[in-house]
């Protein structure tokens, strides 16, 4: 029985896979809307068990039927769930209520406000909190969805601010064992962000032109009174959103952009730039981030609260004070000269603007990138040719081994020897290690004072980011 079959009232809603990115803060949004909150899970590590029990939302460790008693009104289930999850099989046994979480999202929180979604290959969770952060410090009181952890809003990736609009990050991954359609399509915006458009998510998607499809089928739920930004430097965004019903604008650092950021400049550890739309300047901004990729999200951002009547001044303040998303170029420590950052970068185009920021914000020091083969497309072969090309930014470049590998065919299997031979051939140092304790072993021995580590992955990389740190430490005491 799905969520459009319910008829009587939903107080108690049980979350299977609690724990995930989303689904950890939407505990949280149902929490703080009144109802009463549990869920399943395995193995939940920060950021989301910090969260979860600040809320003081309990959750049961392990998939059993008797998590399940009493039986909740509605059941939400994750997109990680499958069929023979005990859990799951009891609720299709007893014909409890379910949903996904994206169609929660679209019954419960959505209607009343003007979505506003951003999507897109890169750069979408970044695009989100800082068009979120612009909507509350202009006091507009946006409900909002995050896919990452904001400092702004004390660590959290929501709120719900009872204001007009509701701004969520669109994924374009599939939604659940029963609606394999992306999630984005659950959200019906009213204006649109497309950050870029590139080929990813391999395990569920053959080629770009599936994962274009569904772009124009969110381009396509815009209405005619509503506005889509893209990227307009990008072939296969203007593609996808040609036969839009709805004004379409254009962003990017080309001059004939609807929207144009130019001048930009690294000064006193701030990004600045000028921003003009369609040939008149509307200000002077700054952020604290690195990176031309970093500008393009501010952008798109400054465009959409423009457009959306907030005015120039209170976009640069709120711009100005704007932290980074946790694990986009995140400071983790440092230790004997040697400093540790972290980046969510795992695409080609993804770690080459990542490097090319990381030049810009560290200039002159020996940049280290430990990298962890570990999403769906980066475990098989497919960017292999192009990860080398991407990578040789860094001075040096250690991989860690192919996360569940056993799950993949050798011959469909990303081969990080294969790339380190590639980057040695091209004069970096490289070399692939079978574990992150090597690495950090590696990196505690030969990273030098002034050197940078840059440790990217969208998991945690076996926690090699503290087991460097503790082997940094130890050097340094021995040295002192």
């Amino acid at each position: 029985m799905t969520l459009s079959a319910r008829k009587s009232p939903v107080q108690h809603v049980h979350l299977l896979g609690i724990g995930g990115a989303a689904m950890a803060p939407v505990a949280g949004m149902l929490k703080e809307r009144g109802f009463h909150v549990t869920g399943t899970d395995v193995n939940v590590y920060p950021p989301a068990s910090t969260l979860l029990r600040s809320l003081g939302i309990s959750w049961n460790e392990g998939y059993r039927e008797e998590n399940l008693a009493p039986a909740p009104d509605l059941a939400v289930i994750g997109n990680a769930i499958s069929r023979g999850n005990a859990e799951l099989e009891r609720i299709l046994d007893e014909k409890i209520p379910y949903c996904s979480m994206p169609q929660l999202l679209e019954d419960y929180f959505i209607p009343g406000h003007d979505s506003i979604v951003v999507a897109g290959t890169h750069g979408k969770t970044t695009t989100t909190a800082m068009t979120a952060w612009i909507f509350h410090s202009a006091g507009r009181r946006p409900d909002f969805l995050i896919g990452g952890v904001a400092p702004n809003f004390g660590d959290r990736s929501y709120g719900l601010g009872g204001g007009r609009e509701f701004i969520i990050e669109g994924d374009e991954y599939d939604t659940a064992f029963f609606d394999k359609g992306p999630k984005f399509l659950h959200y019906h915006p009213d204006e649109l962000i497309l950050t870029s458009l590139e080929y990813d998510h391999a395990d569920i998607y053959p080629d770009l032109a599936s994962i274009a499809l569904q772009f124009r089928r969110l381009v396509n739920l815009v209405p005619r009174r509503g506005r889509i930004l893209i990227w307009g430097e990008s072939r296969e965004l203007k593609e996808v959103a040609a036969k839009a019903f709805c004004r379409v604008e254009t962003f990017g650092l080309a001059a004939d952009s609807d929207w144009f950021a130019g001048d930009i400049g690294w000064h006193d550890e701030a990004t600045v730039f000028r921003v003009a739309h369609q040939g008149r300047e509307i200000g002077r901004f700054q952020i604290s981030m690195a990176g031309r990729h970093n500008v393009m999200d501010a952008l798109a951002a400054i465009a959409m609260a423009h457009g959306r009547g907030i005015d120039s001044e209170s976009i640069g303040r709120a711009l100005a004070s704007f932290e980074s998303v946790r694990k986009r170029m995140e400071v983790k420590g440092g230790a004997d000269g040697v400093l540790v950052v972290e980046d969510f970068a795992h695409h080609p185009t993804a770690i080459r603007l990542t490097l090319e920021a990381a030049r810009t914000r560290w200039p002159g020091r020996k940049i280290w990138a430990a990298v962890e083969p570990r999403s769906n497309t980066m475990r098989r072969k497919i960017f292999q040719d192009a990860l080398p090309e991407s990578l040789a930014l860094a001075d040096a470049v250690l991989f860690g081994p192919v996360n569940r590998a056993q799950l993949i065919e050798e011959d469909e299997r990303l081969s990080p020897e294969a790339i380190a031979a590639s980057l040695r051939a091209l004069g970096r140092e490289s070399r692939a290690f079978d574990s992150a304790d090597a690495i950090a072993a590696h990196l505690g021995t030969n990273a030098a004072p002034g050197d940078l580590v840059l440790v990217m992955s969208n998991g945690g990389f076996d926690g090699l980011t503290a087991k460097l740190l503790e082997k940094l430490q130890a050097r340094a005491g021995v040295r002192a």
